[in-house]
């Protein structure tokens, strides 16, 4: 008879790559490859969708995973005293001032740039203020009193914008604005920008 031995204690020898058929190892490596293209495809599917959606990918700070920075808002930048620290120190007096004009058409969603010139328009006793909001173009008379420019509008036809009985002398129909101590002349193709800049002006003045 032979003798018992008993297997309590004994330990399994290491799985190896050396000792696997080579039909197992052909398994295993399939597996780790498949594991390795899932996490790519979905690296690169998070990636197409951060591009998307308006955000750029960039590297994490540890491990070089793949994070999202989320884009911030694109504000238009105007030039002249159109920037935000210039409408902070606009003073609110009830009037118009060229400050106050530019900070409410940028919050109606128009981008307002300052032009060069000064010309001097029939029937208008001040000189304008020239803006160019996208291909539009707009003149801003502003009067040092209300009383000023009413003295103004009694001579002038605002269906031209010209002194009554003179000819239209703008190329175009003009949108002629009336507020306060402002008055204005829009020249554009635009009948939505005509209402909105019309809306946004006979509003008022800033109020103390």
């Amino acid at each position: 008879m032979t003798p018992y031995k008993s297997n309590r204690g004994a330990r399994n020898d290491p799985v190896s790559l050396h000792s696997m058929t080579p039909r197992l190892r052909a398994i295993l490596a399939g597996w780790l490859l498949l594991g390795g293209c899932s996490r790519s495809g979905a690296d690169v599917r998070n990636s197409k969708g951060a591009e998307e959606a308006g955000t750029a990918p960039t590297q994490a700070a540890t491990g070089g995973r793949v994070g999202v920075a989320t884009a911030g808002p694109i504000v238009p930048v105007s030039s002249g005293s159109s920037t935000p620290q210039a409408h902070s120190k606009c003073p609110r007096t009830g009037l118009w001032a060229p400050c106050s004009v530019e900070s409410r058409l940028t919050r109606a969603g128009f981008v307002v740039r300052r032009t060069s010139g000064s010309p001097k328009r029939a029937g208008f006793s001040v000189t304008p203020q020239l803006y160019a909001l996208g291909k539009s173009r707009l003149e801003v008379f502003i009067y040092p009193s209300e009383r000023a420019a009413n003295a103004d509008v009694s001579g002038i036809d605002t269906l031209s914008a010209a002194p009554r009985g003179a000819a239209n002398p703008w190329g175009m129909t003009p949108t002629f604005v009336r507020s306060a101590n402002l008055l204005a002349v829009f020249l554009t193709d635009n009948p939505t920008y005509a209402e909105r800049l019309t809306l946004a002006l006979t509003a008022g003045a800033p109020q103390p």
